[in-house]
């Protein structure tokens, strides 16, 4: 064999090693393994971030129920207080016996019942008038509604870092740069979610 020939199939065996240098082996399993350990972080950041849109939109839901429940509370009581007044008014004025004494009474009384039924319907002061549950139903229904929004992405998220750790780990045995390639892309996607999960940049579809 010619001593070009030699050269040559150095050159070729330099280009297209057969298998990969131990020490290069060694650094990629070692930035590998840092970089499954990140995917991990991550991965608690997203779990993290999918149990607190759990409780919240829990939370969110029992206050609404419980709010609606306080308003028809309401609405019976000031019905009730509203019937009331006018059977006394119909009382009084069908009774034409009555003492004027029992009249004014019952008027006042009548009229104690309408500013019930008045006070039932608003309590700025308090904040506990119809008017007032209303805007605060409506309020935990859009806390509700927008943690129900967050959920997906915090599920979708964990689904692709759980995916890309698995690859990963995968990769830092098989010392393959191509399947620790696929696992970033993933965990790029999972990062992506974990974020629109607690910013709500883009909606995700309705499932």
């Amino acid at each position: 064999m010619e001593a070009h020939e030699i050269a040559e199939q150095i050159n070729e065996h330099a280009k297209h090693p057969r298998h990969p240098e131990p020490e290069r082996q060694d650094w990629f399993r070692r930035l590998t393994a840092i970089y499954v350990g990140v995917v991990a972080m991550l991965l608690a950041i997203a779990t993290l971030g999918g149990a607190d849109a759990t409780k919240e939109m829990l939370n969110a839901n029992i206050h609404a129920s419980d709010t609606y429940a306080f308003y028809q509370a309401k609405y019976l009581r000031q019905t009730h207080y509203q019937t009331a007044a006018e059977e006394l008014d119909v009382v009084a004025g069908e009774a034409s016996g009555l003492p004027a004494d029992m009249r004014t009474k019952a008027a006042q009384l009548a009229q104690r019942y309408r500013d019930s039924a008045a006070h039932d319907e608003s309590d700025p002061a308090k904040g506990n008038g119809k008017k007032e549950l209303l805007a605060k139903a409506a309020t935990w229904d859009q806390r509700r509604d927008k943690a129900e929004e967050r959920a997906p992405n915090f599920e979708y998220a964990e689904a692709l870092l759980q995916i890309a750790i698995v690859l990963g780990s995968v990769a830092i045995v098989a010392a393959s740069p191509p399947l620790l390639g696929v696992s970033a892309v993933l965990a790029v996607g999972g990062v992506l979610l974990t974020l629109n999960g607690y910013l709500l940049l883009v909606p995700l579809p309705a499932g």
